[in-house]
């Protein structure tokens, strides 16, 4: 058997996991070796009355996932743990529903998630399914850093049909024949697009949808160059689907788009006039469907760069919002404390309280049929009606590079400690420094600076009543950012 060293070159966890350039950043024997150090971190943080020794293994349609997915076995059992490897490509939340159905340490999930097509890498899940936290990331740093030689065992690996528990699982967990039925009597055609990623043909499965009446499917077979755009669930990657929805509509018959993200954790929408739908729009119906309609218990937590029209239908309805940090990690550590509603970020992560302590965009999508077909209004007349009761925004993100990370941190610093009072010559109410720079003009109005941490990035996010202050916002934002760096350089 061939030993391997641990090792730290270029390993750096992300937001959620390790992720890089396959074959650059992310090789086999760097993957052996966080996985190794993964497994054996999950066996010595495992609860005093979890025994398990086995760790679930999935991975997505990537280019060689499925083949390192079988490599990462063999040092899972060199660590003295037992590895259970999925049949097929999963939806990342196949894992964690599989890590607490079998009641097992944890998940190690080969996938690059809504990355462009060259990169690959690692998630973690942790014994109640929801990613590992960065204090657990730093323990597998530190394994890494410590080195050590960690031998494979190369035998047969167990294996198991993730895909299917978890789709038997949300069965149990919505009226899927009720669901079809309102979808029928509404007319509405549901038109998933799974973005060439693991969640393809899991809508139409669970709807046993073999007439093809009411659920159709776009991008369904692998391609590891996902069309040659990332897997992302954003509007300009999704053009033919929009294109799809818009045609039905002027056919005659109301259309639904959906949108998975590459390992089926993110959510879009599209709805029946073509209009893109991330969570900002998205959440605030769910709240009002899960808290008025189905009055079930908890708060709404999202990020600080969400949509104000969440915590404006939430406060409303009764329910404190908590505001954290972008991250769904962060939702995640709250969900595992106290009682949450649904949780969210700007990205179309989704997490409910009465499900598991982790995204799942098929969990997400069943309910927003449910909250239509239970409603009887499409998706853009529910949207619409939200938005004259609370307010009408429009929203954007635009993202700026900077010459270098030494500019980059002197300008997070002009902001952070001189912060604009006016915007466009309207005053600055509050400052929110949450998560980089948030300037607060009213609700459903404000400008957000934020920072990646590992390279010189800066995020900008502008909510307002109309689609021009936006645009002018980001502008107002963006020469901002760069007067100031260019007159550092000068």
């Amino acid at each position: 058997m061939n030993k391997f060293y641990l090792s730290t070159d270029h390993i750096q966890f992300g937001t959620d996991g390790w992720r890089g350039v396959l074959g650059v950043d992310v090789t086999l024997e760097k993957l052996l070796s966080v996985s190794a150090a993964a497994s054996q971190e999950l066996a010595y943080r495992a609860p005093r009355e979890l025994q398990s020794r086995t760790v679930i293994i999935g991975y997505d349609r990537r280019f060689l996932a499925p083949e390192f997915a079988e490599a990462i076995a063999d040092a899972v059992r060199g660590s003295e743990l037992q590895p259970l490897l999925t049949t097929t490509p999963v939806p990342t939340p196949s894992c964690s529903w599989a890590v607490v159905r079998h009641k097992a340490l944890g998940a190690l999930v080969v996938t690059a998630s809504h990355n462009p097509p060259e990169w690959l890498g690692l998630k973690i899940k942790g014994p109640l399914g929801g990613s590992v936290d960065q204090d657990f990331t730093e323990s597998v740093e530190r394994r890494l850093i410590a080195g050590g030689i960690t031998v494979p065992i190369d035998l047969p690996t167990s294996t198991f049909d993730a895909r299917k528990e978890h789709l038997d699982g949300l069965r149990q967990k919505f009226d899927l024949i009720g669901i079809r039925r309102g979808l029928l009597q509404m007319g509405l055609k549901v038109i998933v697009d799974p973005m060439h990623g693991s969640a393809a043909g899991c809508i139409g499965e669970l709807f046993r949808d073999n007439s093809r009446e009411s659920i159709e499917e776009i991008n369904s077979e692998r391609d590891p160059l996902f069309g040659g755009n990332p897997p992302e669930p954003m509007a300009k990657y999704v053009q033919p689907l929009i294109n799809q929805v818009r045609s039905s509509n002027l056919n005659g018959q109301p259309a639904l788009g959906l949108v998975f993200d590459g390992d089926g954790d993110r959510l879009a929408a599209i709805d029946e006039t073509g209009r893109f739908c991330s969570t900002q729009l998205l959440m605030p119906l769910l709240i009002d469907h899960l808290a008025r309609v189905k009055q079930l218990p908890g708060c709404v937590v999202k990020t600080v760069s969400g949509s104000d029209l969440m915590q404006l239908v939430a406060e409303q309805l009764g329910r404190e919002v908590l505001e954290l940090p972008v991250g769904f990690k962060h939702i995640a550590e709250q969900m595992l404390v106290r009682e949450v509603l649904i949780g969210g970020e700007e990205s179309g992560g989704l997490g409910f309280g009465n499900h598991l302590p982790e995204r799942d965009a098929l969990f997400a999508s069943l309910l927003l049929l449910e909250a239509l077909t239970e409603d009887g209004r499409l998706l853009g007349e529910r949207l619409d009606a939200l938005k004259d009761s609370f307010g009408k925004s429009s929203y954007e993100r635009i993202d700026l590079h900077l010459a270098s990370m030494a500019s980059r941190k002197k300008l997070e610093a002009f902001l952070q400690s001189t912060p604009p009072s006016f915007i466009n010559n309207k005053p600055v109410k509050t400052v929110v420094k949450t998560d980089g720079v948030k300037l607060i003009l009213d609700n459903l109005h404000w400008i957000m600076f934020r920072f990646s941490g590992t390279e010189p990035l800066l995020r900008i996010y502008c909510e307002a009543p109309t689609k021009e202050e936006v645009v002018s916002g980001l502008e107002w934002a963006k020469t901002l950012a760069e007067e100031y760096e260019q007159s550092k350089e000068s």
